[in-house]
């Protein structure tokens, strides 16, 4: 075997900053991927031209797709007869073929569903079960306000700036947005188009005046209204909350009674007594 060849520091530094890069790269692809910004068709596209890109292991580009996983990743691989190690720029015509007729993009469009209701009412819950226990593709909002103890980027919201929020309305980056409570709120155009064109029902957990604005530009929008059981139960939801201040705690209460006013502009209406049979209702409806 020959003795590979001595790196000076600077090329050495270089190389090891060509890897860094290269791993960003895939790690971006993989998360837009998972996040349904991008199919699998374009990825393989990219691999043709991008070095980074198509270095990328098999295994790991299909198991960043959203509803495969591992198992089904390597299922796929042994009936297309792709080994565990293929990187993609080691597949032949035939392979990449049978991947694309694989995860071939629908002729059908999903659904949109808009859910909304009163603060408290308990809307971000039933969005959390409802994207562990379906295919339904669950758009994460992109907010002004400071994240809470317990949220995490890109899983809760996506936290911006105000500035950043100005600069996505005006690159019109945004199919709703509304000021609640001294924030705003946005949901992101093109992940929810992209989900709707691959043929996944899209979930669009938003307050009441961002419902209005889908539903005007979006008319097949099914917008779903959520209710508590009982206006003693909802306020009680609302004076619990620890994260919010007295004074925050009254303005929710007066806007949940003229937010509950605004049912009756919603094609359905769901009691959440429950969180299963609220997912139950929604899975039915699509």
């Amino acid at each position: 075997m020959s003795t590979p060849p001595k790196l000076t520091p600077q090329a050495r530094a270089a190389a090891l900053e060509k890897a860094k890069v290269s791993r960003q790269e895939r790690a971006f692809i993989k998360a837009s991927l998972k996040a349904g910004d991008v199919f699998l068709s374009d990825v393989l596209d990219m691999a043709q031209k991008n070095e980074a890109v198509g270095k990328m292991r098999v295994a790991d580009l299909l198991s960043s797709l959203s509803g495969v996983g591992k198992v089904r990743a390597q299922s796929i691989m042994e009936k297309i007869g792709i080994s565990p190690t293929r990187r993609i720029q080691g597949l032949g015509v035939h392979q990449l073929l049978a991947l694309r007729k694989e995860f071939s993009i629908p002729t059908f469009r999903g659904k949109l569903f808009v859910l909304s209701g009163p603060g408290g009412v308990g809307k971000s819950t039933v969005a959390k079960e409802l994207r562990k226990n379906s295919d339904f593709w669950v758009s994460i909002s992109a907010t002004t306000r400071e994240p809470r103890a317990n949220e995490i980027e890109g899983i809760d919201y996506k936290f911006l700036s105000n500035e950043e929020f100005d600069r996505e309305i005006a690159e019109d980056n945004f199919l709703e947005w509304a000021a609640f409570a001294g924030s705003r709120y946005g949901s992101p155009r093109r992940p929810v188009e992209t989900a709707l064109a691959s043929g996944r029902n899209v979930l669009l957990e938003i307050e009441i005046a961002g419902a209005r604005q889908v539903k005007q530009h979006a008319p097949e929008a099914i917008l779903v209204f959520l209710e508590p059981p009982s206006w003693e139960e909802l306020v009680g939801r609302l004076e619990g909350r620890a994260t919010d201040s007295p004074e925050r705690r009254a303005q929710r209460l007066l806007l949940a009674q003229e937010e509950l006013a605004a049912a009756s502009f919603f094609d359905v209406v769901i009691t959440n007594d429950q969180v299963s049979k609220v997912v139950d209702r929604l899975l039915s409806l699509a």
